[in-house]
């Protein structure tokens, strides 16, 4: 018998839901309940300086608006709760001390200044910045012990040492075969000098704990799956590493990515314009590929018919054409 399969959609409350982060809330929607899987809700608010209790609330109001319930989060089931980050930090604390017994993390000093000058180094990846250097991680005791009395320091991962031939592999859901260098992206913070846990470390910890089984998000994420790949190897659940698929973003006018600066574009702006909650459900589905022409919906109407292999590869300009069809101009 096959196990059940389990999704997750989890966003950041630092602003409103805007189209993007809709279109990745639907389509791990469909794929779960077309797979008669489970649909979770986690919200990503580690970071309390930019987190607002508020949108959270707003975030979840728009959801079901939008018909996309959920089996496990916030109001509803929740076997593996908590599932707010914030209320995570001991699961996070002890990941941390299962590698730093493993002798994984090290102790890195280097100021804004020292990374913003390896930033500007070739040779970057798209979403992680540039490889880390390493400098900290052949410092000797003396060394450490001088610069911890000047900084306290961020803690990084101290990825495997392979030959530079060996890659790591895997085959996502929407973009394909993908190959990586395993030290490509230099050893990564996990803890920063602040106290805050890593999206790497905190997202890992969190689908491994809530045995997620699928991964659909935003292709600007892709860039992070061999990291968090080597954190499920490095913490003992490498049987657990998740499917994943990522899908193509979606962009504003000016060409870059759609986020809530483009404020006009969030769900809660779309709402109070009049827009129907099925006209922005069969507007998700048309820019996705789901559907070859716009037509009002709900999403269980997208249901049966639903696979990863019909959407875009390629990311949606949302352009002024595009905005006409949600406004019935």
């Amino acid at each position: 018998m096959d196990s059940i399969r389990r999704g997750r959609f989890a966003p950041t409350p630092s602003g409103d839901m805007h189209l993007g982060n809709a279109k990745i809330a639907l389509l791990s929607w469909l794929q779960m309940r077309a797979a008669n899987g489970v649909f979770l809700l986690r919200i990503e608010d580690i970071d309390l300086q930019r987190s607002r209790p508020e949108k959270s609330v707003q975030i979840m109001d728009d959801l079901r608006w939008l018909g996309l319930d959920w089996d496990e989060g916030p109001g509803a089931l929740e076997p593996h709760s908590p599932y707010f980050q914030s209320q995570r930090l001991e699961l996070y604390a002890n990941a941390l001390n299962r590698l730093e017994a493993e002798g994984l993390l090290y102790p890195c000093y280097c100021s804004r200044a020292e990374l913003h000058g390896i930033a500007g180094a070739p040779h970057g990846l798209a979403s992680e910045g540039a490889p880390y250097s390493g400098a900290c991680r052949r410092l000797t005791k003396t060394d450490r012990a001088e610069r911890a009395r000047r900084k306290t320091p961020s803690l990084r991962f101290a990825l495997p040492e392979v030959p530079q031939d060996q890659l790591l592999c895997f085959q996502d859901g929407i973009a394909g075969a993908q190959q990586f260098s395993p030290g490509g992206g230099g050893d990564f913070v996990v803890r920063r000098a602040d106290g805050m846990y890593s999206y790497q470390l905190a997202v890992t910890v969190d689908d491994a704990l809530m045995e997620i089984t699928d991964v659909l998000r935003g292709d600007d994420l892709l860039d992070s799956t061999p990291r968090q790949i080597q954190l499920y190897r490095a913490l003992g659940w490498g049987e657990q590493i998740p499917s994943f698929a990522h899908a193509p973003l979606l962009l504003g006018a000016d060409g870059t990515r759609l986020a809530k600066r483009h404020g006009d574009l969030s769900i809660a702006s779309l709402r109070s314009d009049g827009v129907l909650p099925t006209t922005l459900i069969g507007w998700l589905a048309y820019v996705s590929g789901l559907i070859d022409h716009f037509e009002p919906l709900t999403a269980s109407d997208l249901i049966a018919e639903f696979t990863l292999e019909k959407l875009h590869q390629e990311p949606f300009v949302v352009n002024v054409q595009a905005l006409s069809l949600l406004y019935g101009n």
